[in-house]
């Protein structure tokens, strides 16, 4: 399946901002009775929209010799693929419940839709972000040939609904990220719209999140 192909259905999908900093424990715990929800019938889709205090999240592959600082921040065991990543304040989460039996079955392009919604987002600041190969996430390429990511994603699927989903770096402390190896990778660094230079406003980011979205995956409906 090409990776601008739409694999949405028409039903609106509800779209839901939370302001202030969302404890993690209890949006994992809505997060994930929400999807019981969709995998029963008994709820709709959900794109929840949302920032977290400072914490350290353990993916299923996480190693525990990539927990650098484990006294920093709260650490918290995660249902989601991949290893170790941040949340915190200046970083925008977005949880992702979608019924993918209704939207193809098929994992792979759905996380390769995941990655071309954030990278057309991006690309709307003036950002060229990317994907890599063997690397899920999305990527910004220097001059000097470091790179850094911008993005992560890390998605779990019970019964073919998915939860968890992506953060995008906004305006994070990215010295947050020195406590762990961000998704075991060493080679790379992680960076941030603020530190390239974007200054822009969680609410902007937003916006363009919710149109991209549409985009590719179908219409929302708010309920802020």
């Amino acid at each position: 399946m090409s990776t601008n192909s739409k694999i949405y259905h028409d039903t609106p999908v509800e779209w839901r901002v939370s302001a202030g900093f969302v404890d993690y424990p209890m949006a994992v715990a809505q997060m994930e009775s929400r999807a019981r929800a969709i995998a029963t019938g008994d709820a709709g889709e959900m794109i929840w929209l949302l920032e977290h205090p400072p914490l350290y999240s353990a993916g299923t592959s996480a190693d525990i010799s990539d927990l650098v600082d484990p006294d920093r921040f709260d650490v918290f065991e995660s249902g989601r693929g991949g290893q170790y990543t941040y949340h915190g304040p200046g970083q925008r989460v977005a949880y992702v419940m979608l019924d993918l039996r209704k939207r193809g079955r098929d994992v792979s392009a759905f996380v390769r839709q995941l990655e071309q919604w954030i990278m057309d987002t991006l690309a709307e600041f003036d950002i060229s972000a990317e994907r890599r190969c063997g690397r899920v996430g999305v990527w910004v390429a220097h001059e000097n040939g470091r790179e850094d990511k911008i993005a992560a994603i890390g998605i779990r699927l019970k019964k073919w609904v998915s939860f968890h989903g992506i953060s995008i770096n906004v305006s994070p402390d990215l010295s947050h990220f020195d406590g762990i190896v961000p998704c075991g990778i060493t080679e790379h660094g992680v960076t941030s719209l603020a530190a390239l230079g974007q200054n822009i406003k969680m609410a902007q980011l937003d916006h363009k999140l919710c149109r991209n979205f549409e985009k590719l995956f179908g219409p929302v409906k708010s309920t802020d």
